[in-house]
């Protein structure tokens, strides 16, 4: 590949410019693709001194980052305030973080870079800078729109061949049943299709649809939700070609051999698609936004400020996720 992946640097207290400091300093012997970081120049190498890693830091365009890749981080740096303060969020270092996030969007929708991994952030601290999204997905979603209108996003979670998508993200368990129904649930089940054809460069996907309620409502009797308003949404599904199978009991859907006969799993909430990635690939599950122009990944994890600037985090999240953006961008086999 002639282009590098945009990596941001996230929130400065947190893990996140550890785990990519880390990361770089182990590019040969992981094997990783070129990168560039967006961020925050001045702040990285302070990091990386506290870290005691012995990493030189070239400031570039992202057109130059290959040039110095082997020698040196390449980082785009964006002017602001950043103080080197682990795990004490700062509000002062939210312009640099949002612009860290928008200037590696742009780069890689005109073509510099040629995918987007992103650090864990901390919307606490953007909020006073002006951040007004719910979260990351949400706020690359409109980047990637360019003032017209954002398409679906749809968030997935993945480990070598386990894939989940939660319908529902971060609503409280109550809301969950008022949120699903059929065009919500057709509208994922296509980008999921979609981006297992054009992003996994898999020919005919099988998605499986998880059921609600306990035994998948079992015929209406425990929840009127999967006869009323999943079964019909996947058979609108089904006749737009889109192999969906469902739906399905939740408490045996992710039996290993019941799973492996699909290639993505929609969940209808975010506990049900995630506690079993999270449970066979605990630190190193990758984040994958589906449904934008472009590539995103993001490590499974969030700031973790406990362990930032002890060295002591685990980059094994944040490598995948370089691997998975650099596997979903090489050309088609």
């Amino acid at each position: 590949m002639t282009r590098p992946l945009a990596l941001t640097m996230g929130e400065p207290a947190g893990i996140g410019p550890d785990l990519l400091l880390a990361l770089y300093a182990q590019r040969e012997a992981r094997g990783l693709p070129p990168f560039v970081v967006f961020g925050h120049g001045g702040f990285l190498k302070a990091r990386a001194q506290r870290l005691g890693l012995d990493i030189a830091i070239a400031t570039v365009d992202a057109d130059n980052a290959l040039d110095v890749f082997a020698q040196a981080l390449p980082v785009v740096s964006i002017d602001g305030t950043v103080e080197d303060t682990p795990g004490a969020p700062d509000q002062h270092a939210a312009p640099v973080v949002i612009n860290a996030i928008t200037q590696a969007v742009e780069a890689t929708m005109t073509g510099h870079c040629r995918a987007v991994v992103t650090a864990p952030i901390h919307k606490g601290a953007l909020y006073h800078a002006g951040f007004k999204h719910p979260g990351h997905t949400e706020f690359l979603a409109e980047l990637c729109a360019m003032g017209g209108t954002p398409k679906l996003p749809v968030m997935m979670l993945a480990h070598d061949d386990l894939r989940t998508v939660p319908l529902t993200i971060h609503v409280p368990i109550k809301d969950v049943p008022g949120l699903i129904n059929r065009k919500l649930i057709l509208e994922t089940l296509k980008v999921m299709s979609h981006d297992l054809r054009q992003r996994f460069h898999i020919a005919a996907p099988r998605i499986a649809v998880a059921g609600l309620n306990p035994h998948a409502g079992e015929g209406g009797t425990i929840g009127r939700e999967d006869v009323e308003i999943i079964g019909p949404a996947i058979a609108d599904a089904q006749a737009e070609g889109i192999d969906a199978i469902g739906p399905l009991p939740g408490d045996t859907l992710f039996y290993p051999p019941h799973w492996r006969q699909y290639d993505a799993v929609l969940a209808m909430y975010h506990d049900q698609a995630l506690i079993p990635i999270k449970t066979v690939a605990f630190d190193a599950g990758v984040n994958i936004t589906l449904g934008l122009p472009i590539v995103r990944t993001s490590p499974d994890h969030g700031t973790a400020f406990d362990l930032a600037g002890t060295g002591k985090a685990s980059p094994s999240s944040f490598a995948a996720a370089i691997a998975m953006a650099d596997q979903m961008t090489a050309p088609k086999p």
